[in-house]
């Protein structure tokens, strides 16, 4: 690919994303924009298609687009750093799958008192759901108590 410069379109083709993607990216400063020539398109450098598909990557394992952004400063500055945001994502990571869980029992149990035999206005789930009560505490410690 050398000293190949590339359209915006070529740029979004090869990176597997969308023209708007790649104007996303440059107004979020995760890829820089290149200058416009007097009457002419931008062109991009191979190195840009790399770098849209490693924002890609990074979201599949969870990244924000912020988290990005620092993972892409961070990452030619310190190692530790890096070490350390990718960490965190992992607690966070950690936090979401026990409150999915806790969401999924929650549905679980409602799906047992609701075996879907009774009437649309009967039904457990639907009941709890009208009340506003919120059903992955149904059952917590934590959950408020009418009185």
């Amino acid at each position: 690919m050398g000293g190949e410069r590339l359209t915006i379109g070529q740029v979004a083709r090869r990176a597997g994303v969308h023209v708007e993607t790649v104007r996303y990216y440059q107004r979020r400063g995760l890829i820089e924009t290149p200058p416009r020539p007097y009457g002419g398109v931008r062109r991009y450098g191979p190195e840009v298609v790399d770098r849209i598909r490693f924002v890609k990557r990074a979201q599949r394992l969870g990244f924000s687009l912020e988290e990005i952004g620092e993972l892409l400063q961070l990452g030619t500055e310190s190692c530790a750093d890096v070490s350390a945001l990718a960490q965190r994502k992992c607690r966070e990571i950690d936090r979401q799958i026990r409150a999915l869980g806790a969401m999924k029992a929650a549905l679980e149990a409602l799906l047992d008192a609701c075996r879907g035999t009774g009437r649309p206005d009967a039904c457990p789930l639907v009941e709890t759901l009208l009340r506003l009560e919120d059903p992955a505490e149904a059952g917590s410690d934590n959950a408020p108590r009418e009185e």
